[in-house]
């Protein structure tokens, strides 16, 4: 398609990325991006792209990744619980200031030949142009005014994103106890004198630290100051001396933002517009400017406006929907990491990347081999060999009360405690069927059952959310408990075990 000309409406990250590419590959269109705010005066801290990111996006524009890169700092990653460390080596990790990318991508795209206004408001409608590419974010006034479709779903959790003046020498994820409760926060450094500290708390401990009167009366343009005092001495260790930042930082929930279609007559979303993905697998950069490398694409070689949206949502919506389920995961697992911090850290590392299914344990082992060495030394008492990880961890014996197991796997007919059959088929391990779930298993131990046999569909996200499910009875009701799944997916079965979500795992074959 021969675009004349095109708007695009923000100027974040994707805004401006897709208008430069854009420019590139047409150079005879008219580009033009309004961005509401004033170019200095941006929100957040820094942003982080993975390895997968950076190929992409070399593949797209080697040059403003050549700068990206050169702005941008490498940082490894630590799980940091009870007095001990857990480090995983990722040097193609980078962090990078908000404002510095969008300085990188506003010279850019100015280079390329993009016109920006900034501080301007506009709409979809107020433009004579081939296409209006919305790219303005999580709280997209096109989405709401148009037919997209759109759906909101809000987390349970509790964050807020702060900044400090210091770099510190890896990410990393720490809780810290307070009297009101525990407090999370996800750091990482972005460059040689600052960090983002990301916090998230559950409501409970949230309304007993009184945070919730806090957030009220702070107003929108300003930071919740008592919040940053006390976190700031509830963090004191990590942060070494020196104070949080606030960025008109405020206790919010994320929201998962989905859509039935990105597109209506000849506005197309982009970005957080469009969808959303839980910021703990760092994916709002990184799915903009990912989007906007296929809707160029997709301009590109089809005849027309309707033709290259729907090719660019039948390219993007697939990776961003798995993007999103691996997201959700992710976030009620971190909405739940407290009740996990009676195990060590080295477990709580295998835990945190096996928590979504898109990390096997044995890849972990192969690239973290310290990591996951100590997590299964710990898991079985006994030194684990290099290859082979997963039939090991489901060979290891197991005493539970007077009970032996010479094995993890349960095998048909085997004796041992009775355990209350379970049967469940739940997406959300923490929602109100998961409540129901709990009170069963609660009344089943007081009328004297010895634990738990799970079972339910065969398929791999049914498997992942009964391990989770089972992993949340195994903590709170206690009890011996079995986890049933076809022997196709041992793999995660047997991270389940390692990660502390099942004792022992049973082979239907009927499921298989």
């Amino acid at each position: 398609m021969r675009v004349r000309r095109a708007v695009v409406l923000g100027g974040g990250p994707g805004g401006l990325y897709v208008a430069r590419l854009l420019k590139l590959t047409q150079p005879s269109c008219e580009v033009v991006v309004y961005e509401q705010g004033e170019p200095d005066k941006t929100f957040g801290f820094g942003v982080g792209l993975a390895a997968g990111t950076q190929r992409n996006l070399e593949a797209a524009d080697a040059d403003t990744l050549r700068d990206i890169v050169a702005a941008g700092w490498r940082h490894d990653m630590t799980m940091a619980v009870g007095g001990r460390d857990a480090r995983v080596h990722n040097d193609r990790l980078i962090g990078i200031a908000r404002t510095e990318l969008l300085a990188i991508l506003q010279r850019h795209a100015e280079k390329a030949g993009v016109q920006i206004e900034y501080g301007t408001r506009r709409t979809a409608g107020e433009f004579d142009a081939d296409i209006v590419i919305a790219a303005d974010g999580v709280n997209s006034a096109t989405r709401s005014a148009g037919q997209f479709g759109e759906s909101v779903e809000v987390g349970r959790g509790l964050y807020v994103w702060c900044g400090a003046d210091f770099a510190l020498p890896d990410a990393v994820f720490a809780p810290v106890g307070t009297e009101h409760g525990v407090f999370v926060t996800h750091a990482y450094p972005y460059s040689d004198g600052r960090s983002t500290f990301l916090i998230e708390t559950d409501e409970e401990t949230w309304r007993h630290a009184g945070f919730d009167r806090s957030t009220d009366a702070t107003p929108p343009d300003a930071s919740d100051e008592v919040s940053l005092r006390y976190l700031e001495g509830a963090f004191a260790e990590r942060l070494r001396g020196h104070s949080l930042i606030g960025n008109r930082t405020r206790w919010t929930r994320f929201r998962t933002v989905r859509c039935e279609t990105w597109s209506d007559g000849r506005t197309v979303l982009l970005g957080d517009a469009a969808h959303t993905a839980h910021f703990s697998i760092g994916s709002g950069t990184k799915l903009a400017m990912e989007d906007a490398i296929a809707l160029v694409e997709g301009l590109a070689e089809e005849p027309d406006a309707q033709s290259a949206f729907a090719r660019y949502e039948a390219v993007r919506r697939p990776a961003v929907e798995r993007l999103q389920e691996l997201a959700r995961r992710s976030q009620l697992w971190w909405e739940s990491f407290p009740s996990r911090l009676h195990l060590p850290a080295e477990r709580l590392m295998v835990a945190y990347m096996t928590r979504a299914g898109n990390v096997p344990l044995e890849r972990f082992a192969a690239t973290s081999p310290d990591v996951v060495t100590a997590a299964l030394e710990h898991y079985a008492g006994a030194e684990p060999p290099s290859q082979d990880v997963v039939d090991w961890v489901l060979a290891q014996p197991l005493r539970s009360g007077e009970t032996e197991f010479p094995q993890r796997v349960l095998e048909p007919g085997e004796g041992g405690p009775t355990c209350t059959t379970l049967a469940v088929a739940v997406t959300d391990p923490w929602g109100e069927p998961g409540d129901a779930v709990v009170d069963r298993a609660r009344q089943a131990r007081e009328n004297g059952t010895d634990g738990f046999r799970f079972t339910g569909p065969a398929d791999r996200a049914a498997l992942l959310s009964r391990l989770d499910l089972a992993e949340r009875v195994r903590i709170e009701v206690g009890g011996l408990v079995v986890v049933d799944g076809p022997a196709a997916l041992r793999a995660d079965l047997a991270a389940g075990l390692v990660s502390g979500r099942c004792d022992l795992v049973s082979f239907n074959e009927e499921q298989a």
